[in-house]
C-alpha cells in the first residue's frame, strides 16, 4: 500500500525461464507463493535473468508490434492461459455488450464526445463482475479493489444510464454489511463496508483493511442509493430483499453513529491502525479550524449530516412503499429535526457557506470554506436561501480555479493547491456539487462546472479525468497541474461526466411510472446540441434530442420503443 513501510518482507524465488518469456516469483510472509509469467510474441532474442532482450532494425517510419501476456498465479492455482488476441477479442465483446445497455450520448462538440466515450470506456473497465452483479473498483493503481463510498457514488453518478451498476453495489454491500462489533475493523452492526483488500499485508493483519468499516458516510450513502435506485427502476423486489439491510443501516445511524447523543452523526477512530479522518477527505490534516489547528474527535462533518438527512427521507419513502407507515412518519420527523438542528449549528453567515464540521467540543465550529458545503445542496439539507449563497461562494475565486471547485478555499490556513485534500480539485466532488446546483434550480452554474471539467478532459491524456489534480489558478496557455500519484483511471472521476449531464438537463426518471422528466434543462455554451439515444426505462427506451436556444432548451422525442412518457418543463 502507498505510504506503508514494512519492517520485514518475504523472499524472491528463482524460477526457470524458457525461450519466449520469463517467470517471477515471491513467497510472502503469509506462506503464499505468488508467480507471474510474462510471455512475448515474437520470442525475445535473449533472456538474461528477469530481462527479455530484442534486436531490432527499423527503417524510418517503420514499426514493429509486440504482444505481451502476463499470467498471475497464487499457491499453484490452475493457470488460465489466454493469448493476447483472444483476450483482446473478449475485451471488445464485453465492451460491445456493455454498450448495448448504455445510452449513446453525442453532441455537436467533438471534445465533449471524446470525453463521453472515454468516460464510458473507463467506467466499464473499472466495473468487475458480470451482468448479474457488477461492482466498480475504485481506481488504478492504488485502489484497485472494492470501496464502499466510491462504489456507491459511482453508482449514483451512473444510475440514470445504467442502474445495473447500482444493483450490484447494493447487493454486494448488503452481503458484506457488518453484523457485530469489532473495533479492530471499526465494525458495528448495520455499518457498511469501507474497504476490502486481499494480499499479503491484509492476510497478516499488518493493515486493517482486509474487511474494514472505518467510514462514517458509506452507511447513509447506502440508504440514499437504495432510495434513488427504487425511484429510477421501480424494482420493489430488490428493495424488499434489501429492506432488513436498510433497516440495519438506519439503526446504525441512531445507535452507533451519534456518539454523544446530540443528534449529529460523528466519528472517532478506534486504536491507531485505521483512518483518523473517516469522511471522503481522509487525509489526517483535512479537518481543522480557521487558525489551522486540527479538530478533535468526535467530528461531525457537514456533508455527512446531509447524507443522513437524505437517507432518512429515502428510508421513509421506501417504508411507505412497503406498507410500514409508522416507520415512514418516524423517519420523516427525524429528518425534519435534523435539518433544523443542522441549520442552527453549521451555517456561518460571515463565510456564506456551511461550516466544515463540529469538533468534539461541539461549540467549536470548523469555520473554513470548503467544497464539503456543496454536498449540502446535493442532499437537500440546505435551506433555499443558504443554498443560493453557498453556490455563489463556491464559484468565487478563492474556491473556483477555472478548472473546477477546489476542496479548500485559497485564503484558509492549511490551503495547499498541491495537497491531496486541502486545495486540490476532485472531479467527483465537483459532480456532486453540480447536482446540488441543479437540485436548487441553478442549472447554469452546473453548466459552468461541466464546461470547466470538459476543458480539463480536453488537455488530459486520452481525455481521461484523473482522481484529482492540483488546485492552481487557471492561466492562459497552461493546462491543469497533475497530482503526481493520482489514480487514473478512477471510477468516480470517470462517472462524473454522467452526473454533470443529469444535473444540467434536470433529468429525473420515475421507473415505476415509465416516465422521464426534464425540469428546466440547460445546455452550457459550447454544447449547442445534444442527443441521447437508447435511454432505457423498464422494458421501454427513448431517443431524445436537445437544442440550445436563446432562453431555453428545446427537447424533442425522436423515437420511442415501448410505453414511456417524456415530460419537459421549460
Amino acid at each position: 500500500m502507498r505510504g506503508t513501510l514494512r519492517e520485514r518482507r518475504g523472499r524472491p524465488v528463482d524460477e526457470e525461464n524458457d525461450k519466449n518469456g520469463i517467470s517471477l516469483a515471491y513467497e510472502g510472509l503469509d506462506d503464499v507463493l505468488r508467480r507471474m509469467r510474462i510471455n512475448c510474441s515474437p520470442d525475445p532474442d535473449r533472456i538474461t535473468g528477469p530481462e527479455m532482450q530484442f534486436d531490432l532494425e527499423l527503417k524510418p517510419k517503420q514499426s514493429r508490434s509486440f504482444q505481451l501476456r502476463m499470467e498471475c498465479q497464487s499457491n499453484g492455482a490452475a493457470e488460465h492461459s489466454v493469448s493476447y488476441p483472444q483476450a483482446r477479442s473478449h475485451a471488445y465483446s464485453e465492451m460491445n455488450l456493455a454498450a448495448e445497455s448504455f445510452p449513446q450520448i453525442h453532441s455537436s462538440n467533438s471534445r465533449f464526445n471524446d470525453w463521453m466515450n472515454r468516460s464510458f470506456a473507463d467506467v466499464q473497465m473499472m466495473t468487475i463482475g458480470n451482468r448479474e452483479c457488477n461492482y466498480p473498483y475504485a481506481g488504478v493503481p492504488w485502489f484497485s479493489t472494492v470501496f464502499g463510498r466510491d462504489g456507491i457514488i459511482t453508482a449514483l453518478q451512473t444510475l440514470w444510464i445504467d442502474p445495473a451498476i447500482a444493483k450490484g453495489v447494493l447487493e454486494f454491500l448488503a452481503e458484506t454489511q457488518a453484523t457485530a462489533v469489532d473495533e479492530s475493523r471499526e465494525a458495528e452492526p448495520g455499518k457498511i463496508l469501507h474497504e476490502l483488500r486481499h494480499g499479503e499485508m491484509a492476510n497478516l493483519g499488518e493493515i486493517p483493511f482486509a474487511r474494514y468499516y472505518g467510514s462514517v458516510d458509506a452507511t447513509p450513502l447506502f440508504v440514499m442509493l437504495a432510495g434513488d435506485y427504487y425511484e429510477r427502476t421501480g424494482d420493489k423486489a430488490l428493495i424488499k430483499h434489501l429492506w432488513p439491510n436498510i433497516q440495519a443501516a438506519v439503526r446504525w445511524m441512531d445507535d452507533y453513529g451519534d456518539l454523544d447523543g446530540d443528534g449529529f452523526i460523528e466519528y472517532e477512530p478506534h486504536g491507531n491502525r485505521g483512518l483518523i479522518q473517516q469522511g471522503w477527505k481522509d487525509s489526517n490534516d483535512s479537518v481543522f479550524h480557521a487558525d489551522g489547528s486540527l479538530a478533535e474527535p468526535p467530528i461531525a462533518l457537514c456533508e455527512v449530516q446531509g447524507y443522513v438527512y437524505a437517507a432518512k427521507l429515502a428510508a421513509a419513502h421506501l417504508a411507505n412503499e412497503l406498507g410500514d407507515h409508522e416507520s415512514c412518519k418516524r423517519l420523516e420527523s427525524q429528518a425534519a429535526v435534523l435539518r433544523d438542528k443542522f441549520e442552527e449549528a453549521f451555517w456561518c453567515e460571515d463565510l456564506g457557506v456551511y461550516a466544515l464540521a463540529l469538533d468534539g467540543y461541539k461549540k467549536n465550529v470548523c469555520r473554513v470554506r470548503t467544497s464539503n458545503a456543496g454536498h449540502t445542496l446535493f442532499t437537500g439539507i440546505a435551506t433555499p436561501e443558504h443554498a443560493q449563497r453557498t453556490a455563489r461562494s463556491l464559484l468565487e475565486p478563492d474556491l473556483f480555479t477555472g478548472w473546477g471547485i477546489r476542496t479548500l478555499g485559497s485564503a484558509e490556513a492549511r490551503y495547499n493547491p498541491l495537497s491531496y485534500h486541502n486545495g486540490s480539485v476532485w472531479p467527483h466532488d465537483n459532480s456532486l456539487i453540480a447536482r446540488g446546483f441543479g437540485r436548487y434550480g441553478l442549472r447554469n452554474l452546473a453548466g459552468k462546472v461541466m464546461l470547466a471539467l470538459l476543458d480539463v478532459s480536453s488537455v488530459m491524456e486520452l481525455h481521461r479525468l484523473p482522481e484529482l489534480f492540483c488546485g492552481l489558478e487557471r492561466r492562459r496557455g497552461e493546462g491543469p497541474t497533475l497530482y503526481p500519484v493520482a489514480c487514473s483511471p478512477q471510477a468516480w472521476a470517470a462517472a462524473a461526466a454522467f452526473m454533470l449531464i443529469e444535473s444540467c438537463l434536470g433529468l429525473k426518471i420515475q421507473g415505476a411510472h415509465n416516465r422521464v422528466i426534464f425540469e428546466r434543462p440547460c445546455l452550457p455554451e459550447g454544447i449547442p446540441q445534444l442527443s441521447i439515444r437508447g435511454l432505457r426505462v423498464g422494458q421501454a427506451s427513448v431517443d431524445l434530442f436537445f437544442e440550445r436556444q436563446a432562453n431555453n432548451v428545446r427537447v424533442q422525442v425522436l423515437e420511442k420503443k415501448g410505453e414511456v412518457d417524456v415530460v419537459a418543463t421549460l
